[in-house]
């Protein structure tokens, strides 16, 4: 594709701050790189993977507020992570994160352990505790 063919289809899923380097060829039939906001076929599947990200966000909030797993699974899938993941930032066992997971394990989670938690999630420690504050959050 040339230079003047980049495609620049903004859909603003980034609000313009993300650019990404497309190779194409220039006047002279050299490769270069242009910046491009995007494409339309890429920001349609870039929306339809975000609403799949925020459908499981959603259905693990709802599975927190009803008591069923911890406020770490919300974290987890509102940070596109899985366990194995997760398990890797925090320098433990895979089974541990899989415990902690558990209302019963995560309530007795010590205060050292909740703030690596929170640092994992670039949250507070208070955010991570606080399951009222889950009822009111919008996954858009």
């Amino acid at each position: 594709m040339k230079t003047s063919e980049v495609p620049q289809d903004d859909a603003n899923m980034m609000q313009g701050k993300t650019r990404e380097p497309v190779y194409s060829l220039d006047e002279d039939g050299n490769y270069t790189t242009v910046q491009s906001v995007g494409w339309e076929p890429k920001n349609e599947i870039m929306k339809e993977v975000w609403e799949v990200v925020n459908e499981k966000a959603e259905k693990a909030r709802q599975e927190v507020i009803s008591g069923n797993v911890s406020p770490i699974a919300y974290y987890l899938e509102k940070n596109i992570m899985d366990v194995k993941l997760l398990a890797r930032y925090m320098g433990i066992w895979s089974f541990r994160v899989k415990r902690h997971l558990k209302p019963k394990h995560f309530n007795k989670l010590s205060e050292n352990m909740l703030k690596k938690y929170a640092g994992v999630f670039n949250i507070t420690t208070k955010q991570l505790l606080d399951i009222e504050s889950l009822k009111n959050v919008d996954n858009d």
